[in-house]
């Protein structure tokens, strides 16, 4: 409204995650991202945190910085040497990519970045397929072409975060890269996400937030059947009707 003459060098943290119900647990990073105007980031790790953090202290827009309480007590388990005692910045906007691979992308925000290295470990070690982790640390601004890269070398994408699925950012990002690399996929992306429900107390956050299995079940349905696997959880597309029609 002013013509870009007042500046609001605002930067709010938000701690989201687990263990508090409803009102603190509930990721809510997509109701910002569709605010324009509004600057989304959301790191995993604590060497992505500081530099992001920097880089939105030096800004002059109003940035919402989200944080997970599932992972205050994770150290820094990719960045050799720890989080440097200098000062350093890293762009808004940047994925990373945590883990290289050349059968299927993972592109995970927030937390979820464990769970997901968690099932591509497995992935590794049970059934031979290379997983390429990609931490997407920012919702607004993001550059999706490290994204393409990394789909033109797999054919195969998924998505996850703590977010409920209906009405996540996942969506809106699997909804690009349909489009951006459509050619390059072997079939269309798949979100895995938590379930459309108000967040249930600590001790029924199992049945709520992604976890491995859920993420390889998805995979064995959705992307390419793994040989000898066992689903637990029912990701076929006549369960999604069903749960859609409940509402759930």
């Amino acid at each position: 409204m002013s013509g870009n003459i007042l500046k609001m060098p605002v930067v709010l943290r938000v701690s989201v995650g687990s263990k508090y119900g409803a009102q603190h647990s509930q990721d809510w990073s997509s109701l910002v991202a569709h605010i324009p105007g509004l600057k989304v980031v959301f790191p995993a790790t604590p060497y992505d945190a500081k530099g992001l953090m920097n880089s939105a202290l030096q800004g002059t827009d109003p940035v919402v910085f989200f944080e997970s309480q599932r992972i205050y007590d994770v150290g820094e388990l990719f960045h050799e040497g720890g989080v440097p005692e200098d000062y350093y910045e890293i762009p808004l906007g940047e994925p990373d990519i945590k883990r290289e691979g050349r059968d299927i992308t993972i592109l995970s925000v927030g937390a979820t970045l464990y769970t997901v290295m968690d099932a591509a470990n497995e992935l590794a070690g049970k059934y031979d397929i290379s997983t390429e982790v990609i931490d997407a640390r920012s919702l607004v601004p993001f550059n999706y072409e490290p994204v393409i890269q990394s789909v033109r070398k797999t054919g195969r994408i998924l998505l996850a975060s703590d977010a409920t699925s209906r009405g996540s950012f996942l969506k809106e990002m699997a909804q690009t890269i349909a489009e951006l690399a459509f050619d390059e996929l072997d079939g269309p992306p798949v979100v895995v996400g938590s379930r459309n429900w108000i967040v249930p107390a600590y001790e029924m956050e199992e049945h709520f937030f992604p976890h491995k299995d859920w993420i390889l079940d998805a995979i064995n349905e959705k992307i390419f059947p793994l040989q000898g696997h066992s689903a637990r959880n029912d990701f076929s597309g006549d369960e999604m009707i069903r749960r859609n029609k409940l509402g759930v």
